[in-house]
């Protein structure tokens, strides 16, 4: 899918629509973040903000509309895909065919052996198209087959995110809940799991090392053998950003991250997401209704109302649109 690209975009939306049924949840939205900024989006409840996120982060399958992630179109409405099948059972069909050839020239061995073929290729077959393995999606997509990237696909990429109900592994331990957003970067296979091969033990090794550091970096040092559960609020919110940093994200999405805190939670979470930018150079996108956390960390606000886009520019400008103030802030908010 041919697209112009913007060199200084980390994320290029573009006319994005989501639709369930006659509802219209996004309806047209452009939207941009450039490398190393704080974007935030807000907006009243039901103004479609969440359905955004899960779009970008490949939950929800576009209804129009198209995404680029570091200049690569990964979100876009799936195109010729009734081809998509020929490649899972070109090879079966092949030996299919050669299989039914030998046994009518006579050779039954060489016929046999080649059904039995032919069953175990579909194996990989499905496997390939049920795992979608990078090298199988390239190729797919030069023959002009699209579909959009899945979550497990966009986290490879780099888009890490938190969730706005709080969505850990709670009967697991501080440390394994963060050594799972590591899983898409780890390359140990399940036969060197197995057999405890050394690749397998120096990667677990590794894994168990850069867990603590992020432990250590949201401020829970001391934390790694607690269950996730046993945790306070502030510091399951603190858990779901080190398990999403351990992903290694060029983008992380942030899901109300501040919601059910006290102010002083709220001041620490502001001063992490702030650290997070200036310290690993990550670019933020913020969902929130605490507008002195907008204001405070973003470079850029955009405003949604009923799905559609309204106002955007910065923190100053979004506070003294009238439209925002209209549908959202309110006189209080606009003048504090």
């Amino acid at each position: 899918m041919s697209s112009e690209q913007r060199p200084d975009l980390v994320l290029d939306a573009r006319s994005v629509t989501k639709r369930f049924g006659g509802l219209v949840a996004v309806r047209s939205v452009d939207f941009t973040i450039p490398f190393g900024s704080i974007v935030s989006l807000i907006g009243p409840n039901g103004a479609g903000k969440t359905t955004f996120f899960n779009v970008i982060a490949g939950v929800y399958e576009l209804s129009d509309g198209e995404i680029l992630f570091n200049g690569e179109t990964v979100i876009a409405r799936p195109r010729r895909t009734w081809a998509e099948p020929i490649y899972w059972f070109v090879v079966p069909t092949i030996l299919l065919i050669l299989a039914v050839a030998a046994l009518l020239a006579g050779i039954g061995i060489i016929g046999h052996l080649l059904f039995l073929a032919t069953l175990l290729a579909i194996i990989p077959a499905l496997l390939v198209a049920l795992t979608r393995p990078r090298w199988y999606v390239r190729m797919i997509g030069r023959t002009g087959i699209f579909r959009s990237s899945r979550p497990n696909e966009m986290v490879s990429l780099g888009i890490g995110r938190t969730f706005q109900n709080i969505r850990l592994f709670g009967n697991m331990s501080v440390l394994e809940n963060v050594m799972v957003g590591m899983h898409s970067r780890m390359h140990a296979n399940l036969l060197d799991a197995a057999l405890r091969l050394d690749r397998h033990k120096r990667e677990e090794e590794a894994a168990v090392n850069d867990a603590r550091k992020w432990i250590s970096y949201v401020g829970m040092a001391g934390y790694e053998n607690e269950a996730a559960r046993n945790l306070p609020y502030g510091y399951q919110r603190r858990l779901e950003i080190a398990r999403a940093l351990a992903s290694e994200p060029k983008l992380l999405l942030l899901d109300e991250p501040t919601a059910g805190m006290n102010p002083v939670e709220t001041r620490e979470m502001t001063g992490l997401i702030a650290r997070v930018r200036k310290d690993l150079g990550v670019t933020i996108l913020l969902i929130e209704h605490d507008m002195e956390v907008v204001m405070g960390v973003s470079d850029r606000v955009t405003v949604l109302d009923h799905g559609e886009k309204i106002a955007e520019g910065s923190p100053d400008e979004v506070r003294a649109n009238p439209q925002v103030i209209e549908a959202y802030l309110g006189r209080g908010a606009a003048s504090a």
